[in-house]
């Protein structure tokens, strides 16, 4: 109970300061979620700056202490190593996983912290976006694996999919100082998850492809449909 007093504290802290320095803009693509219990997976698509906590803002206080204490976040294991950003992470949920980059212990160790009751924010692109529109590689931004492989734990429930319009105007990667008094744009659409696999099997049965690459292409379509502009 004390690390989600603590975690609810700083979720808190990040949603009342992203208040007091920006302007939030919020759009539902269809109907909102009733009953937040039954969200069990928050997906933020277009993912360029650490910044992007600040997504914070949008919730509500409710769903922020659900997430202090039931939340499970994965996070890149050179951003845990960070001294000051790697701390505000490690605090950021009620359990937060660092992973690598490959698919290994790290990566399964995340997936058994999940539970019925467990409330699962992940980035789905697994890496951030240049200013360049590449990854840090300069590879295109594509959708990992992963968020297929989430899908598959849960059998019923709600996903939120969160499409960012990008904190390149607030800060980069790779400056310093952030920019203040600017517009944060992001979109939420509430889908079921039983109801959606239901259609991603339908839909390898007809394109004859697995779980997986149909989950990527899907998302990838929502992402660059739905994506608002940055302001």
């Amino acid at each position: 109970m004390v690390r989600s007093l603590v975690v609810f504290a700083l979720l808190l802290i990040i949603k009342y300061l992203g208040k007091i320095f920006y302007s939030y803009k919020e759009e539902w693509i269809g109907k909102k979620p009733k009953d937040w219990k039954k969200v069990k997976i928050v997906a933020i698509l277009n993912h360029t700056s650490l910044f992007d906590v600040l997504v914070a803002g949008f919730g509500k206080n409710s769903v922020l202490w659900r997430f202090a204490r039931y939340g499970v976040l994965p996070v890149a294991e050179k951003t845990i190593k960070r001294k000051i950003i790697g701390l505000l992470f490690k605090l950021a949920s009620r359990e937060v996983i660092a992973l690598t980059r490959k698919r290994d212990e790290s990566w399964y160790r995340f997936i058994g912290k999940i539970t019925n009751e467990s409330l699962v924010a992940i980035m789905p692109e697994g890496r951030m976006k240049r200013k360049n529109g590449l990854d840090a590689n300069g590879n295109p931004m594509t959708i990992r694996g992963g968020i297929a492989d989430l899908l598959e734990v849960f059998s019923e429930g709600e996903m939120v999919i969160v499409y960012l319009g990008g904190m390149h105007h607030i800060q980069a990667p790779g400056e310093k100082i952030p920019r203040i008094f600017k517009k944060i744009n992001a979109r939420f659409q509430l889908v079921d998850i039983h109801q959606y696999k239901k259609e991603i099997f339908r839909r390898m049965e007809k394109e004859k492809k697995s779980f997986k690459q149909v989950v990527i292409e899907d998302f990838t379509r929502r992402r660059d449909t739905f994506c608002p502009p940055q302001e």
